[in-house]
């Protein structure tokens, strides 16, 4: 049995790994590695795969980091140039229409 899938019956004391306790059939449990610590299950990197498929789904699934930071970064840099030009704009014909009012009332 390994350490994280390890129960105590908190009714018995009986360690087990099912649903319920084999011993009494109580479902009030404490997962052993709560006092014992496990240690890391993959100490080291398993063997990756080098078929087509495999490539794919990696791809999509952390694609590569440096083109796509670039990309992103310049995506959102355009983003907010574009934002900030408009709110100018925007903010440069409230100003003309406060002065044309201002000359029409005076």
């Amino acid at each position: 049995m390994q350490l994280h899938v390890a129960r105590l019956c908190l009714d018995c004391n009986e360690v087990h790994d099912a649903q319920d306790c084999p011993r009494c059939g109580s479902e009030a449990f404490a997962y052993l590695s709560r006092w014992v610590p496990a240690p890391e299950r993959r100490l080291r990197s398993r063997t990756t795969t080098s078929s087509p498929e495999a490539d794919v789904y990696r791809e999509l699934i952390e694609p590569a980091s440096s083109t796509s930071t670039r990309g992103r970064l310049l995506k959102r840099s355009a983003v907010g140039i574009s934002v900030l030009a408009l709110a100018g704009w925007l903010l440069r014909g409230k100003d003309n229409e406060k002065k044309s009012e201002s000359k029409a009332d005076g």
